[in-house]
């Protein structure tokens, strides 16, 4: 199975992905590329972080996927991105409409393969954001951790404004308050875990882990065009100390 969170393309056999890669692959040409800027994963799971270019599918695709393994092949890959940057018409037109958008992203076809380490960490830190724990979610924290929200374009440094910053917006971002675990990919010192928040909109945070178990990267995305703006506006603000 193939799903774009973003645009809910529910892509659930081989013949349907072969389908659209006939469709569009045919209009590729250079400079497009697509590409993979890291990869956090285990044998039989991934966190992928990727590249598309605006030759590809119409605009500058920053993407984190999800990608479960079985015998060598690809059995399911998610792609999660922001909408925000995309042209308003194209993302229209490429959306499923909302009374067909899929809600469930094939979650429990495949059993989680991750680490049992990685999937410590995501239930421990995924709880902590449900709960609105600000608190046990800092203490999570490499003194050097790297707290990033492609959606916001907003990068925290440090433990301790990455624990202030925590404080400030779990209550508010889609990944805090009633968010529910899903699905966790990658290995011993690093993957992802799905999420969908409160009011049902899914997305993803990488977690990168040092030997003891403390994070030293958290990367998030999700579609902002679903958030409302008046809320993203608080959320970007909150990046801000004072």
């Amino acid at each position: 199975t193939y799903t774009d969170a973003t645009l809910g393309w529910d892509v659930d056999s081989f013949d349907a992905v072969q389908a659209i890669f006939e469709q569009y692959m045919p209009n590729w040409a250079p400079p497009a590329a697509s590409y993979s800027t890291a990869i956090l994963s285990n044998e039989h799971s991934a966190l992928i972080h990727m590249v598309d270019t605006p030759e590809l599918f119409g605009g500058e695709l920053r993407i984190l996927a999800a990608v479960d393994f079985a015998d060598g092949k690809i059995i399911r890959w998610v792609d999660y991105w922001d909408g925000t940057p995309f042209d308003a018409d194209l993302y229209a037109q490429l959306r499923t409409p909302a009374d067909q958008f899929p809600q469930d992203l094939k979650y429990d076809e495949v059993a989680e393969q991750a680490s049992t380490e990685i999937r410590a960490a995501a239930s421990s830190l995924q709880s902590a954001f449900a709960a609105c724990d600000a608190e046990a979610a800092s203490a999570m924290l490499h003194t050097d951790v790297v707290i990033e929200d492609m959606t916001l374009r907003a990068r925290i440094l440090g433990g301790i404004e990455g624990s202030a910053y925590l404080a400030r917006v779990i209550d508010a971002a889609p990944y805090g308050r009633g968010s529910l675990l899903h699905h966790v990919v990658g290995g011993r010192h690093g993957g992802a875990f799905e999420w969908t928040s409160a009011d049902g909109l899914a997305g993803i945070t990488a977690i990168e882990l040092t030997d003891d178990g403390l994070i030293t990267r958290m990367t998030t995305v999700y579609d902002g065009r679903q958030v409302p703006v008046e809320r993203r506006t608080a959320l970007v603000a909150a990046a801000f100390p004072g």
